[in-house]
């Protein structure tokens, strides 16, 4: 789906309520409307939160949602659009919203929450919908590590030269913890526009 289709579909954006937006687990039939979501959000121009002049090249492909959607660590929410806007209307198959969970063990077998594939519709940018996609997957992570009697560690990577998008989640309670990486230069995430590209992990404990 092209830009101006995504940004041109049929979203009432007027009298949108926040409250309205809901979660459900992905599935296999998702697969094609997420990647569309996806790659418009990080690699074309609409909305805040892309990465145009940064990454060139596509954000994610079937096989790579697939393989998260079949993952049993991982645990993959989409927001859907419906006919009435709310959970009890039937779904159209437009996918508004992402966001995805994934339990990590490091070397100590302690587990961690990993946040990522996070994204929204430019449509419904800056009206709130990230804060709660991003709210229920923290309170889903939470719960899911203290029943696994493990403390509440959330971490994301973000790409270094976005000052905006570090000041987003710095205001959610995310701090670089120190660890970074040069941006993987394998032709499976994108094409790096400059050399100097790198993701910086964020780190929020949850008490």
């Amino acid at each position: 789906m092209s830009e101006n289709n995504i940004n041109n579909s049929n979203i009432k954006t007027d009298h949108f309520n926040k409250d309205s937006v809901f979660l459900r687990e992905a599935t296999l039939d998702d697969i094609g409307s997420l990647e569309q979501l996806l790659n418009c959000c990080y690699r074309e121009t609409a909305g805040w939160t892309n990465e145009a002049d940064l990454i060139g090249g596509i954000r994610t492909t079937p096989a790579e949602l697939a393989a998260v959607i079949n993952d049993p660590n991982h645990y993959y929410f989409v927001y859907p659009k419906t006919t009435t806007g709310d959970r009890d209307g039937e779904e159209t198959g437009e996918i508004l919203g992402c966001i995805a969970v994934d339990i990590k063990t490091d070397a100590a077998s302690n587990k961690k929450a990993y946040i990522g594939m996070f994204a929204v519709h430019p449509v419904l940018q800056g009206k709130g919908v990230g804060n709660v996609i991003l709210q229920a997957a923290e309170t889903f992570a939470d719960r899911h590590l203290q029943s696994l009697n493990q403390p509440s560690r959330l971490t994301m990577s973000i790409l270094s030269h976005r000052p905006e998008l570090l000041a987003y989640y710095q205001r959610r309670g995310y701090q670089f913890n120190g660890n970074k990486m040069p941006f993987p230069n394998d032709g499976n995430n994108g094409e790096p526009k400059r050399d100097d590209l790198e993701l910086l992990e964020l780190e929020k404990i949850v008490s």
